[in-house]
């Protein structure tokens, strides 16, 4: 499929910086897709949900260890398309190590980008997790890109 009729990419005609950037991202989504980092049981989490999009099947079970307020571990098991176990793959790296305070700014950010807030695309802070901006065109692939994000909101809430 060529960039330009690429849903994750740009629309045809744009500039083709943009298509470069565009196939970068898609690569990035595809190797934590066929790499997942913190792929894997967590011994000792203090805190295991699991999600299932009941539309498609995707699971996707995190898994986090806590130190007083920081996520000390993150991992997560699970089984889906490109988008939703590459997104689980970026939030372990993302949240991992970070205190809870600075974990919920970075879900509330993501879930912004996935629903197309320009600025939180823009946002350096959400590093890899901005390769994941073009699902805010597929509203039916939101699901997938939050599939984790809903897991670590129900588990940072249990905290509270």
């Amino acid at each position: 499929m060529s960039p330009s009729n690429d849903p994750m990419g740009p629309p045809d005609g744009a500039d083709p910086r943009r298509a470069d950037v565009a196939a970068l991202y898609q690569e990035l989504i595809l190797d934590h897709y066929r790499r997942p980092r913190n792929r894997g049981p967590l011994e000792h989490a203090d805190i295991a949900l699991r999600k299932k999009n009941p539309l498609c099947g995707d699971v996707v079970e995190l898994q986090l260890r806590f130190e007083g307020d920081t996520v000390r571990e993150v991992s997560f098991i699970g089984e889906g398309c490109a988008i939703s176990q590459a997104s689980a793959s970026m939030l372990t790296q993302q949240v991992k190590g970070k205190p809870v305070a600075e974990a919920v700014r970075m879900l509330e950010r993501f879930t912004r980008l996935v629903h197309g807030d320009a600025e939180a695309a823009a946002d350096p802070s959400l590093g890899d997790l901005r390769a994941l901006a073009g699902v805010s065109r597929l509203p039916v692939r939101h699901p997938c890109a939050l599939l984790g994000w809903t897991a670590l909101a129900e588990a940072l809430a249990s905290r509270a």
